[in-house]
Parts: C-alpha cells; sequence; structure tokens
C-alpha cells in the first residue's frame, strides 16, 4: 500500500512578510504552469501591502522527500505536481533518489519496479518469477532467499527508497 500525496506549495507575499504581515496562500502544485501562475498573481493583487510583486515559497507538503527551494521555478513545481498527482509516492520517492532535474516520467516507467514490504520480498518475488520452475518442489525450502537477496542488492544497479509503507524499487538508476 503507498501513500497518495496531494503536492502543495505555501507562496507568501515577499512585501507583506518584510513588512511583518503573512500574507499568504496554500496552491496546488498539480495543475499547469500558468494556473498556478494566476493563483500567485491574485495573492499578489490581494496583498495588504501596495505593490506586492515579489513572492517566495515558505513551505510545501505532499512532495515526500523532494526539498524545494524558495525561488524553486513554478514550471518545475507543476511538472512535479502533475508527476506526482500522476504517479503517487513511487513518483516522489524516485525524483529524490535521483534528483529532481533527472526525474522524468520516462525514466521512472522504464525504471520503477513496484512497491514492496522489503528488500527480501522484492528479491524472493525476483527469484521465484526467474528460477522456480527450474528447482523441484522437494529442494525449495532449502533456497536462501536472504543470500540472493544481498547479492541482488549488491551491485548497486537496483535502488531502493523508503516509503510510508514499505519500499519503492527501481531498476538501474
Amino acid at each position: 500500500m503507498t501513500e497518495t500525496l496531494k503536492p502543495m506549495i505555501y507562496i507568501a507575499c515577499l512585501a507583506a512578510y518584510n513588512a511583518g504581515k503573512l500574507h499568504g496562500k496554500w496552491i496546488s502544485a498539480a495543475q499547469d504552469v500558468e494556473s498556478i501562475q494566476d493563483e500567485v498573481r491574485e495573492l499578489l493583487k490581494l496583498s495588504p501591502e501596495p505593490f506586492a510583486e515579489e513572492w517566495a515559497i515558505h513551505d510545501f507538503e505532499g512532495f515526500g522527500r523532494i526539498r524545494l527551494g524558495e525561488y524553486e521555478s513554478l514550471e518545475e513545481i507543476s511538472r512535479l505536481g502533475l508527476l506526482i498527482e500522476r504517479h503517487g509516492e513511487a513518483f516522489a520517492a524516485y525524483a529524490a533518489y535521483v534528483d529532481t532535474e533527472s526525474a522524468t516520467e520516462e525514466r521512472f516507467l522504464d525504471t520503477y519496479l513496484g512497491h514492496w514490504d522489503s528488500e527480501l520480498a522484492f528479491a524472493a518475488n525476483v527469484f521465484d518469477e526467474l528460477y522456480a520452475h527450474e528447482v523441484p518442489e522437494h529442494i525449495r525450502g532449502y533456497i536462501n532467499y536472504d543470500a540472493f537477496c544481498c547479492d541482488l542488492f549488491l551491485d548497486g544497479h537496483i535502488g531502493v527508497e523508503s516509503s510510508t509503507f514499505g519500499l519503492h524499487v527501481f531498476y538501474d538508476i
């Protein structure tokens, strides 16, 4: 089971902030960049300070372990938000693991091997998929899944990222 994330950013009006006033708004990141820009413009228009033009991201949630900067581009926010909405926590884990600039939907889909309770559960599944048909039933109890798991993750071609309820597994990161 994986957690559904709702990527949100808190945009603060810097004119109000510098005047000691809190004026900001939580905005969904899972929308096109033009919609986010419209919401930022509306926030600045309603500022308690005249001539408010500058803003910053003062908080965010629903991005998993991805860290956003105060002045992250709205294009990047939208891109990540839409991909997290489409693929959930798995994409957020992937983007945090490889770095957000390298995290494309195509690469994610090519490398994602699923959500597992543990590395051992993943390794046992891989072994069974690849070799169970070759191993006689009376010998299967002697298979050392722990050793196979260790070898499987040893070469670095498979990476894991913790999730709320287990881990996400990626190939050849």
